[in-house]
């Protein structure tokens, strides 16, 4: 039988050229194909590589970029929004200062409408007070005047007789007679 190391490529041993095999010896054979192996891997894979890596870099850049252009544009919005929001809220201090200065107006000057209508009728009343109370009075005094009248009738008819009504005519036309003359 043959030696097996005759078959192989061992280092500093030359088989015959007539014979080839695997060499299992994998201290010795190892490091050259990894040798190769990665020498060729360089030399056709170094564009590859490099085209693969600068097309990762170009989208990184590229999204990268973006992200800048979006929050620069958010930025922007959001100044714009909070001016916006300083505007409203401005605005709505001033709505509810003049809302409340509004309703103070409304409120006083309906205060002082309902004071004036109160006073007007304060003053009706007063005048609707007096004027019932002169007609009472003058129907008193009616009244009175009128009893008077016919107590002063009844008496007069009671004492009164003929003789004594035309001395009292008499003495009346006579009393018109010297103040026509007195007043001649």
């Amino acid at each position: 039988m043959k030696n097996i190391t005759d078959s192989f490529l061992c280092l500093g041993y030359w088989p015959s050229a007539g014979s080839f095999g695997f060499n299992t010896d994998i201290l010795a054979t190892n490091p050259i194909n990894l040798s190769v192996v990665l020498g060729v891997l360089v030399f056709f894979g170094k564009g590859v590589l490099s085209d693969l890596l600068d097309n990762r870099k170009q989208r990184i850049l590229r999204t990268i970029r973006n992200s800048e252009e979006l929050r620069e544009g958010a930025i922007e919005q959001l100044e714009k929004a909070q001016a916006r929001l300083s505007k409203v809220e401005t605005e709505a201090d001033l709505f509810r200062v003049n809302g409340y200065s509004e309703i103070e107006r409304e409120k006083w000057n309906l205060i002082n409408s309902i004071s004036t209508t109160l006073e007007q009728l304060e003053n009706y009343k007063n005048e609707a007070i007096h004027f019932e109370q002169q007609r009472v009075i003058n129907q008193v005094r009616q009244r009175v005047l009128q009893q008077a009248l016919q107590g002063a009738l009844g008496t007069l008819n009671s004492c009164l007789n003929n003789e004594l009504h035309l001395r009292t005519v008499n003495a009346n036309i006579g009393m018109f007679g010297a103040m026509k003359e007195k007043n001649n």
